[in-house]
């Protein structure tokens, strides 16, 4: 009898320890324990308020099942992606089942609209499972609304290396924009280190070549598909915006200085260069600092509301703060086309100018083939949001030719700036003899800094 009842507290302590040795299922719950969504924001329950608990089901559909779980609070770790969104509420089309193995099973079979009609065994009904850590649920509460709420990471979706849309943002996009980065960068050198170049034009030139190699770099990072985090996207987008704002109102200065000079029937004012590109400068980075500000801070604030995520974080600039960056950039085109259309009007009545003159038409050339370079990249640039294939496509495509003509106008074009290039780098010792420059006198520092050169 007694060794019956010693078998016996045997079995009992034997099913105590499994009871409490038995792992615990992890629920990831989006709010804090005494917490639920109000709106979009976690707010504390009342004292009256029962705490949200987990409902669990079976995989045949089975309700209510008994599971000893704990409860983790956080978002899920979606690494570079943004969580998203899912409402199970009355009739609605998507449907929330937690599984007694912790797997969060989302069915969104829009063919069965209402509840009493569902089944949760159905073999036809559509679905997607989400690990433990991939996903978290909580209770929401929107006006007189209430319904389960979960963020889940989004399904890897895998493309295939062939299709087009990963070939054209992730292999022929960083390609071209590359090939626009070195051009430009190119460009910016030459116009740093030539000390005859340093002048007005040369400085503005730098200066444009700059901000479109920052633009260039933040729209090789927006068009790519690997990045979907929206703290990416935002900022990226934001750099692009600011920076390509930022080069149009540096070529609206470089209009401006043009046609004044021309206009001026005194040309030798007693003011240097390099003041000159202050007040330029304060005119530019100011406009820009300030439209760029102003546009971000509509798009946080004052957004279009069919046009707002639904997650807190924007994911990437709204249509406000797009037409608030642009429609400056179109104001600027509109400013340079009426300086180049009077200064043209100005030089054909001229019938003799000097040497400023001189070289001021030859700047004047390069404005105007720079404003329409930009100009038309920029309009297949706003092309692109419209989000057809074909039209995003077209922009990468043409984005390859941006920077080799601008280094043609801006270098090659150029016959004093190709002349003093060959003359630095090449000058006796080049290996091709076409390059050499051609025996000229020697005219002294001073005449070669006032850049009497080949024009």
């Amino acid at each position: 009898m007694n060794f019956i009842y010693i078998l016996f507290v045997i079995s009992q302590v034997k099913s105590e320890l499994a009871n409490t040795l038995e792992p615990l299922i992890g629920v990831n719950k989006c709010c804090e324990e005494n917490e639920f969504y109000e709106g979009k924001h976690c707010t504390r329950i009342n004292k009256t308020e029962q705490p949200w608990k987990p409902m669990f089901y079976s995989e045949d559909g089975k309700t209510n099942i008994q599971v000893k779980y704990r409860l983790v609070t956080g978002l899920p770790d979606c690494g570079p992606k943004a969580p998203w969104p899912i409402y199970h509420y009355e009739n609605s089309t998507d449907r929330l089942r937690l599984l007694s193995n912790g797997v969060l099973r989302h069915y969104f079979d829009r063919n069965i609209p209402h509840e009493d009609e569902w089944d949760g065994g159905s073999k036809n009904s559509l679905y997607h499972d989400y690990e433990p850590g991939k996903y978290c649920l909580d209770k929401r509460v929107d006006d007189k609304l209430v319904s389960q709420f979960a963020r889940v990471c989004a399904p890897d979706h895998h493309t295939h290396w062939t299709e087009t849309k990963f070939l054209m943002r992730n292999i022929v996009s960083p390609i071209t924009h590359f090939i626009g980065i070195v051009c430009l960068l190119i460009i910016a050198i030459i116009y740093f280190i030539m000390p005859t170049l340093r002048d007005l034009v040369g400085n503005i030139v730098t200066t444009i070549s700059m901000c479109l190699i920052v633009s260039q770099a933040a729209d090789l990072i927006r068009l790519l598909t690997v990045f979907d985090s929206h703290i990416s996207l935002i900022i990226s987008d934001t750099i692009c915006y600011f920076s390509l704002l930022g080069a149009f109102f540096w070529l609206n200065s470089l209009g401006y200085y043009i046609w004044k000079t021309f206009k001026s029937r005194n040309v030798f004012l007693r003011i240097t260069d390099g003041k000159k590109y202050c007040y330029y400068s304060m005119y530019s980075w100011s406009c820009t600092l300030l439209l760029g500000v102003l546009a971000v801070f509509a798009h946080f604030t004052m957004d279009y509301p069919e046009d707002k995520p639904q997650l807190e974080q924007k994911e990437e600039i709204g249509s406000l703060g797009i037409i608030l960056f642009f429609v400056p950039v179109a104001a600027t085109i509109i400013m340079d086309i009426f300086f180049f259309a009077t200064t043209l009007k100005i030089i054909s009545r001229m019938h003799t100018y000097g040497r400023i003159h001189h070289k001021l038409t030859h700047s004047f050339r390069m404005f105007f083939l720079l404003l329409l370079i930009m100009t038309i990249t920029w309009l297949f640039f706003l092309m692109s949001f419209f989000k057809f294939t074909g039209l995003v496509n077209c922009y990468i495509i043409l984005n390859a030719f941006q920077g080799p003509l601008i280094l043609y106008v801006c270098i090659f074009n150029q016959k004093h700036v190709g002349y003093l290039v060959r003359k630095t780098c090449c000058y006796e010792n080049c290996f091709c003899k076409c390059c050499r420059t051609e025996p000229e006198p020697e005219w002294g520092d001073e005449m070669t800094a006032m850049n009497t050169g080949i024009y």
